[in-house]
């Protein structure tokens, strides 16, 4: 069987992201990449958005660029600006044929649909498919999201809804999503931050529906795509294996509080091609324990008190967005911090601590 250098399972976003940062700074000029990916083929299946804090590689993969977003709970409605900070949002079919498009051209890469079609026992294997322990406890950021388009103008393209709680929350933390790309397209999205339990919760396509057609009153509209997802808020199961590093949600890149993985997987990717000649010793990457800690409490809260949260999330926006966009990126300092633990409602939050 076939050795390879360096393994690569799963090619989704860390995949890919990882094999495209090691090709275009020339780390596989004299070393083989295998990349395990199942799928038949490669298509638009999601949307990935975030604040640009940090640069990243796919400028030219994303969608739209907004500097203005709003959040409400019913009855208000808070606007902001994030000029500093734009908030992106990455078509995937197009990150897929960026990278895929460059990949195909180095004679050092495969693509394999099964890890059992190569020898792995001499190869330092980064994995991106996450073992997770099925848990009723556990909290996950569920949705589901269509891309409309209406007959007629109707968006402001210049602003995004970020939160719009202002919905049924069925005893869990619920809230719609709105990103227009032009002024008659959009995606909607129904999110919700809950344990799965309820399957009620799943009802998306009526969810969407309803929201569509009684709150932003369209009625004239069509559905051009549909994308359906879960990000787990908790750690995979991690164990330190010798010539393997986990990457992605596996290698615990999600922001717990947020669900926001893509620019911490660029940062990741970064971070293993500078020390890619010494891979096997060099340092764990993780998110700083700080907002491992504040994430953790704020989870807890989410979990005993979900009525609460549009207010949190509602006051959490109502101090300087750049400090707001900065904390929810893994890029604030300790008094940027403080700035937004001051505003949470302190006794519930030291509560928590004794969960």
């Amino acid at each position: 069987m076939k050795e390879f250098d360096f393994i690569i399972i799963g090619g989704g976003c860390a995949g890919l992201s990882l094999a495209y940062e090691l090709e275009v700074h020339e780390k596989l000029k004299d070393k083989t990449l295998a990349i395990i990916e199942p799928r038949q083929e490669y298509k638009k299946d999601k949307t990935w958005s975030f604040w640009k804090v940090a640069p990243h590689n796919f400028d030219d993969c994303v969608k739209k660029n907004w500097e203005n977003f709003s959040i409400n709970v019913p009855g208000k409605t808070n606007y902001l600006k994030c000029k500093n900070y734009p908030y992106q949002s990455i078509d995937s079919g197009l990150f897929y044929h960026k990278i895929n498009s460059r990949l195909k051209k180095n004679k050092n890469i495969s693509f394999f649909k099964d890890v059992a079609e190569i020898s792995t026992r001499n190869s330092f294997i980064f994995n991106s498919v996450p073992e997770i322990k099925k848990n009723h406890l556990n909290l996950w950021q569920h949705f589901c999201g269509v891309e409309i388009e209406t007959k007629k103008d109707f968006f402001d393209e210049e602003i995004f809804n970020l939160m719009d709680f202002d919905c049924d929350q069925r005893e869990s933390v619920h809230f719609f999503y709105t990103l227009p790309y032009s002024k008659n397209k959009a995606l909607i999205e129904t999110t919700w931050l809950s344990t799965m339990n309820d399957n009620s919760q799943k009802d998306y396509d009526n969810q969407i529906k309803e929201y569509i057609d009684k709150h932003l009153k369209i009625k004239n509209y069509e559905i051009n795509y549909k994308e359906e997802g879960a990000i787990p808020l908790f750690y995979p199961l991690y164990k330190k294996e010798k010539n393997k590093i986990n990457i992605g949600t596996a290698g615990g890149m999600t922001r717990l509080s947020t669900g926001y993985t893509f620019l911490n997987i660029q940062e990741h990717s970064k971070y293993i091609r500078e020390n890619i000649e010494n891979i096997s010793n060099s340092k764990r990457f993780e998110i700083s324990k700080k907002y491992r800690f504040l994430d953790d409490i704020f989870l807890r809260v989410l979990n005993k008190h979900p009525e609460k949260m549009s207010d949190i999330f509602f006051k959490m926006f109502k101090t300087s967005p750049k400090t707001v966009i900065k904390f929810l990126s893994n890029k604030s300092n300790y008094l940027e911090d403080l700035s937004i633990i001051l505003r949470m409602p302190k006794w519930t939050f030291i509560k928590a601590l004794f969960y």
